[in-house]
């Protein structure tokens, strides 16, 4: 059976690319998505842990036994992890403590060790969970800081291989790429391959309020960045993997509003995501309603909706954070209805 794959790892990519329907019926563009969720590991992350742990074991960084350490929001974590899975590495993540208990769970389901940092301290701060993963490397033998928001190789896998993707599945028959910004990789790696092979291709990020990087592309003005929900985008320094030059133009959104997207997806569309993806598809449809004339426009869907099934798809949680939850009282009261008569305990 030599034409069947070896390990998980070879079947990270070639995710699908959609259209969506009902969400964009509104404006005259055509808006398009491409379901990263389906990698194996659930994120596009996926295809940065396997790149950087690679060559970080052709370099010589990675050694047989060692530890690989890393500040991730999750996703980038689960893909490292599978990587350290399946070559026998340990992995130690430290996270921001606003990220979903699911996406703690999930590492620790790999066996990895996972450290909480406070999420509103500044990112030289000893207690950011930047500082702290830094520190670790310093003092753990034989590790490893892949540190994907200045690690060049977050540039290349993007560059050499989620680009090239995206162009062979669409030949390059469209003219906008947006993406949410984050580490950068994404958006800065693609986004230059792509525009290498498109002529005229526009790249639009997406930020979310309270992140310093719209605002950094806009006026070179390095503002101090405070609070926000979004897990996945945004940031409150400048990693070295965002190329603003390569941006062409940012489209801000908010929290509540991210997560209301990113809900009705799911209940328009059919298609579970997490909240970054929400916000990704609320900049491409916002960056669209600006336009005069029709253009296709490309975004990236970065994670599944499971690892936020206990916040955003969570109407108490949703409560909880002052956010709108939109129920259907009609159909919950028919049942409760229904099921009274029928002699059913509540």
């Amino acid at each position: 059976m030599k034409h069947l794959n070896k390990t998980i790892l070879d079947v990270i990519g070639n995710t699908p690319i959609i259209k969506i329907n009902k969400l964009a019926k509104h404006v005259s563009s055509d808006i398009y998505v491409k379901l990263e969720f389906m990698n194996p590991g659930g994120s596009i992350k996926d295809r940065l842990g396997y790149v950087m742990c690679k060559k970080a074991v052709e370099r010589g960084q990675l050694k047989p036994g060692g530890i690989i350490i890393e500040a991730t929001s999750g996703n980038t974590g689960v893909g490292i992890s599978m990587f350290a899975a399946i070559h026998g590495y340990k992995a130690v993540f430290v996270m921001a403590d606003k990220q979903s208990q699911e996406k703690i769970n999930n590492l620790k389901a790999f066996g990895a060790e996972v450290i909480t940092c406070p999420t509103n301290v500044a990112p030289e701060d000893p207690r950011s969970y930047y500082s702290v993963a830094a520190l670790m490397a310093k003092e753990i033998p034989n590790s490893v800081f892949m540190n994907q928001y200045d690690n060049k190789d977050n540039f290349a896998c993007h560059y050499e291989w989620t680009g090239p993707e995206i162009f062979e599945q669409t030949r390059g028959e469209f003219d906008v790429y947006c993406a949410g910004v984050g580490t950068g990789g994404t958006i800065s790696g693609t986004g230059t391959y792509l525009k290498e092979k498109i002529k005229g291709l526009k790249v639009v990020g997406v930020d979310i309020e309270g992140s310093i990087l719209a605002h950094y592309h806009k006026t070179k003005e390095v503002i101090e960045g405070h609070g926000y929900v979004l897990e996945g985008i945004g940031e409150d320094f400048l990693p070295d993997n965002v190329k603003f030059d390569v941006i062409d133009e940012f489209v801000m959104v908010k929290d509540e509003e991210s997560f209301q997207m990113t809900r009705r997806m799911l209940k328009e569309e059919g298609i579970y995501a997490g909240g970054s993806c929400g916000a990704a598809l609320l900049g491409a449809i916002r960056y669209a309603e600006t336009l005069k004339t029709p253009k296709r426009i490309l975004t990236v869907l970065p994670d599944s909706g499971n690892r936020y099934a206990g916040r955003i798809y969570n109407d108490q949680w949703m409560r909880e954070k002052g956010y709108q939850v939109n129920t259907d009282t009609k159909t919950q009261d028919l049942i409760q209805k229904i099921l009274k008569n029928a002699g059913v305990k509540l």
